[in-house]
């Protein structure tokens, strides 16, 4: 069809939905002073911690805005920085336990978007989908062996 968005900005369109209710999800749940932005920041932060170059590489901004994102975040309370106990002169990102309370609203939200998506494709489509876009992680995603 020629009408029809390409695949990357079809996947786009799913993802920011997806984001969109994530956000609301926090929003009902009282919390409401996180934005798109510091979301995709904060998605991007390791158990152990993430260096700020990491994060600004990860979301693909400039390592000034992703300073700018974390020093928002940080004195939310979402995040602290430590030492980096690899590298005594830098610091790590890391999610804080008011961050953590965050994971599971998050992820309920995520798994009522993938069970209407389930519902609307049915399971074997969406299992196909699944596996397609696992297997373009492969050679898509530079942070997959991180």
């Amino acid at each position: 069809m020629p009408d029809e968005p390409p695949l990357a900005v079809l996947m786009f369109i799913a993802h920011r939905a997806t984001e969109t209710r994530v956000l609301a999800a926090l929003a009902a749940a009282g919390i409401d002073d996180i934005t798109p932005a510091q979301a995709r920041i904060l998605a991007r932060i390791n158990p152990g911690g993430t260096r700020l170059s990491e994060l600004a590489e990860a979301a693909q901004v400039t390592k000034q805005t992703a300073g700018y994102l974390v020093d928002q975040i940080q004195a939310a309370g979402y995040v602290e920085r430590t030492p980096d106990p690899a590298d005594a002169r830098a610091r790590l990102v890391r999610l804080t336990a008011k961050a953590e309370a965050l994971l599971p609203v998050a992820a309920a939200a995520v798994a009522e978007v993938e069970a209407e998506w389930t519902a609307h494709l049915g399971k074997r489509r969406m299992d196909q989908l699944r596996d397609s876009l696992a297997r373009l992680r492969e050679i898509t995603d530079p942070y997959l062996d991180r």
